[in-house]
């Protein structure tokens, strides 16, 4: 992606709309913003203009503001021409810009060059995508946390403490004779365990919003006619699968996505697993065990007036290696049951109804419970993480237990130098301080164009 030249870019959603915006950002805009608007709009004010094609005609008459560098979002000049938000519109608009000497932004482009010219660090970056996919009000306000840099303060905290522990141990390659005194006297070691519990505190935020960006996927599986669809239905509080006492109605996984104290849960209603002749049935049943293969949890639904049945062992033996799972006995109003919990030895049992919604709670409360999630009051606390940030933590959290053991043995000051200075570069690496050019391709390849 090149820094140099100037990029232009439809900022709004595709389709119609009242408004739409057209960025531009580069240096020197002067040539471009007298070919489309005839004149220079008042730095950071609302100018009512009208944007002309090549021959002079009027393209559409709207507001143009101009941000001068280095007081933009992306540090260089922008102007934003907001016009009608007709499709049409926008693409002539556009393609005026493209005429006048622009050429058309790359995914993320703006937002890169922003990074690049230090108006934001890499997390800060990747939070405004996050703001944008957030799919709950906690997440928003998640990510809203790490754009303000809440996160990015944290990890440079960390930072700092291990570049002052630094200090003495690379201090102390110079007088190998009186390197364990020297390192004794600087009290390393608390310093190194000090360190430690607040890269763990952070860790645990981090995983936390990790949560709420991602979401889990939890998969509902079982013999036809166990309730799925019902329960489905249930959770997502809506008619999203149809529900009938004809064995194969549900030919093909239903996703729906709900939310539960702000966490995203992406439920999967499968096809009813079962040997039939009926070939459309049969494609079902494969997506079915392909989506199970994917999911990050399963509900095994089973009636509970046959209890576990050898169709359902079937399903049992085929589930993948370790994935967590509920079973989940439905139908206990038909035995005029009530709601409950068995955790024994490993194997959780939930007894509800989807039908009369008895025990819905006690599967909501323990779908959060196994994916991990903590109450948090209105998202204090929590970053919005991405797997990247949190293979950086567990990384530095690695290199950092290195060192403790190594001071807690006899100290060698170069081993200990060493897994120093690799926990603060992975650290470093989550704001970007170190950062290789393939992956900023990747993290920005994934925004919108505009952005």
């Amino acid at each position: 992606m090149g820094n140099t030249d100037i990029i232009a870019a439809i900022a709004t959603p595709p389709g119609r709309g009242g408004i739409g915006v057209v960025r531009i950002s580069g240096k020197n805009l002067q040539q471009i913003i007298q070919l489309i608007l005839g004149h220079h709009p008042k730095n950071r004010h609302a100018s009512l203009s009208k944007f002309r094609d090549e021959n002079g005609l009027i393209i559409d008459q709207g507001i143009a503001i101009f941000y001068p560098s280095p007081h933009s979002y992306t540090g260089e000049d922008v102007l934003e021409l907001q016009g009608h938000g007709g499709p049409a519109i926008m693409n002539m608009l556009l393609s005026r810009c493209l005429s006048a000497g622009a050429r058309l932004a790359q995914p993320g482009e703006f937002t890169l060059r922003a990074f690049l010219n230090n108006k934001l660090d890499l997390a800060q970056a990747e939070s405004v995508a996050d703001v944008i996919d957030a799919s709950t009000d906690e997440a928003v306000r998640c990510a809203m946390r790490s754009l303000q840099g809440e996160f990015s303060a944290v990890i440079h905290a960390l930072t700092k403490a291990l570049i002052d522990l630094r200090v003495p141990v690379e201090a102390a390659l110079d007088f190998p004779e009186e390197e364990t005194d020297f390192l004794q006297h600087a009290g390393v070691y608390n310093k190194l365990k000090s360190i430690q519990a607040q890269l763990e505190h952070v860790l645990t935020s981090a995983r936390q919003g990790s949560l709420l960006r991602e979401g889990v996927h939890v998969v509902l599986v079982g013999q036809p006619n166990v309730g799925k669809s019902s329960l489905m239905n249930r959770l997502a509080r809506e008619e999203v699968a149809i529900v009938t006492e004809t064995p194969g109605t549900t030919r093909d996984a239903i996703r729906e996505t709900i939310q539960i104290e702000g966490v995203p849960l992406h439920l999967i209603d499968t096809a009813g697993l079962r040997e039939t002749n009926d070939e459309v049935e049969k494609i079902g049943i494969a997506r079915a065990w392909a989506a199970i293969e994917k999911g990050g949890l399963v509900l095994l639904l089973i009636d509970s007036r046959l209890g576990l049945t050898t169709g359902d062992q079937r399903i049992l033996n085929g589930l993948p290696v370790g994935v967590p799972l509920i079973y989940v006995f439905n139908k206990i109003d038909l035995l005029k049951e009530v709601p409950r919990i068995k955790d024994e030895n490993d194997k959780l049992e939930i007894y509800l109804s989807a039908k009369t919604g008895a025990g819905i709670e006690l599967l909501q409360q323990k779908l959060l419970e196994i994916v991990g999630w903590k109450p948090h009051s209105m998202c204090e606390g929590l970053f919005m993480a991405r797997r990247r940030h949190l293979w950086a933590l567990v990384d530095a959290k690695k290199h950092l237990e290195n060192a403790i053991r190594i001071t807690e043995q006899e100290i060698q000051s170069e081993l200990l130098a060493e897994e120093l200075r690799l926990a603060q570069q992975t650290l470093s690496s989550i704001t970007g301080e170190f950062s290789a050019d393939d992956l900023l391709g990747e993290i920005f390849s994934h925004f919108c164009i505009g952005k």
